[in-house]
């Protein structure tokens, strides 16, 4: 993935974000140079790999596959000292973009539309062989609950959430003419590393191309400067 994309990546995020009145903390606006001057003080973001995160999933076609995201607070389960048992997230839907099929072993996570146009959100029970089931879905969403077919993609307008249950296989895209979505994720400590599971598997950081000077580090990227 081009540098060049990443970094417009990141900035229609940031533009997003600004038009849903959400400030964000300090370290999401360092630049690679600002964080040459940051210490020890800084770890936490640096172990818990804070800040953004532009993912291609390896597909090398980010326009359809992927999107644009930062994460704000995250513990560490294999660190004592970031024994933080919660997380969230930020992440940014363009029209034509879609997140591939996975679930979470163990995270429970709500999903919440932050602002922007409609996003669809398709689901599906884990079968015991990790296959998608052909079984209802029950949907918890902001105090209701109800069941849907195998497959339903559930619509959230800003301001509705989805409860994601483990083992509830999920995807998401935008509803077609409704614009760009902001979500927002709420959940339990997020560990990539483990805790996803993807239908088809992908990969998990791009190798970049640098055309461009980095406009922000990504979050895998805090120790190579």
């Amino acid at each position: 993935m081009k540098r060049s994309k990443i970094n417009e990546a990141i900035k229609e995020m940031e533009q997003m974000i600004r038009q849903c009145g959400i400030y964000m903390p300090p370290f999401c606006g360092f630049t690679p140079d600002e964080w040459k001057d940051k210490g020890a003080e800084y770890d936490e973001i640096r172990d818990n790999m804070l800040g953004w995160d532009i993912s291609d999933c390896g597909l090398g076609r980010f326009d359809e596959v992927g999107f644009a995201l930062v994460t704000l607070r995250n513990g560490n389960l294999k660190v004592e000292k970031y024994q933080k048992p919660y997380a969230e997230k930020l992440m940014y839907v363009k029209e034509g973009q879609k997140a591939p099929m996975h679930f979470h072993w163990y995270k429970m996570e709500d999903i919440i539309n932050r602002g922007g146009g409609n996003i669809l959100i398709r689901v599906y029970n884990a079968a015991k062989d990790e296959q998608m089931s052909d079984t209802d879905v029950t949907i918890c969403s902001d105090g209701r609950s109800y069941t849907v077919k195998p497959g339903t993609q559930v619509k959230l307008m800003p301001g509705e959430s989805i409860t994601i249950c483990p083992h509830m296989y999920h995807d998401f895209e935008t509803e077609k003419g409704t614009g760009p979505v902001l979500l927002g994720e709420v959940s339990m400590c997020n560990d990539d590393e483990n805790d996803n599971r993807f239908y088809e598997p992908i990969g998990r950081f791009s190798r970049i191309e640098e055309d461009e000077t980095p406009y922000r580090l990504l979050c895998n990227e805090y120790y190579t400067v």
